[in-house]
């Protein structure tokens, strides 16, 4: 994209942890995005004073105030195509939103668990780390995909495994996968600035 940064949205739901994970990433120089625009669907938000803090506009859309799923969809995107951003990143974000035709292939998502396992409806935070460490399984991770219509689907890009060890508790893999995500989701932002990613129906093929 030569020397023009790729503009990003961000949306959240919670503390922006995610947020704040890239925007330092941004602030080191280790990764060239412009955070142009923040949507958080609650008010209560603490993602929005991160972002008010960096100077970065912020909406605010309440699934609650749009009963057609269509109408949500097109408050969700509308300011996101005033601003030609090139890619929707949800981090933390936990509505179910449609996506728009001219946004395939360009939103997406990280989950705390290696996708298809313990994924899906009502499943996010530490309930995902709880099921985790009740099943017995011996390592998790996260996944960044490209998001559609269903939960927690659509190709995925990237995932990133880290061990289980005993007497883990769920709060224990959520630090650690945490720890995987805050270098997982901008190594993907980068290989998105530069081009890199090709997306054929469900494969997904990073380039050199």
């Amino acid at each position: 994209m030569g020397n023009v940064m790729m503009k990003i949205a961000v949306w959240i739901s919670g503390g922006g942890t995610t947020l704040r994970n890239i925007l330092d990433c941004v602030s080191r120089g280790t990764l060239d995005v412009e955070v142009c625009l923040v949507v958080s669907s609650s008010s209560n938000s603490g993602g929005l004073e991160i972002a008010r803090s960096e100077g970065i506009e912020t909406q605010i859309v309440r699934k609650s105030q749009f009963p057609c799923s269509d109408e949500y969809r097109d408050a969700m995107f509308g300011r996101c195509r005033e601003l030609n951003v090139a890619y929707v990143v949800m981090a933390g974000f936990l509505k179910h939103v449609l996506i728009p035709k001219d946004f395939t292939n360009r939103v997406v998502n990280i989950h705390p668990s290696l996708i298809p396992a313990f994924c899906g409806k009502g499943m996010y935070g530490i309930r995902v780390h709880q099921a985790v460490v009740e099943s017995g399984v011996t390592e998790s991770g996260c996944t960044i995909h490209f998001v559609d219509n269903e939960f927690d689907h659509g190709p995925i890009i990237y995932q990133q495994t880290v061990q289980l060890v005993a007497g883990d508790v769920a709060e224990d893999v959520r630090a650690r996968v945490f720890v995987a995500e805050c270098e997982a989701y901008p190594e993907v932002l980068r290989w998105l600035a530069a081009g890199r990613i090709s997306v054929d129906g469900s494969v997904v093929t990073v380039g050199s």
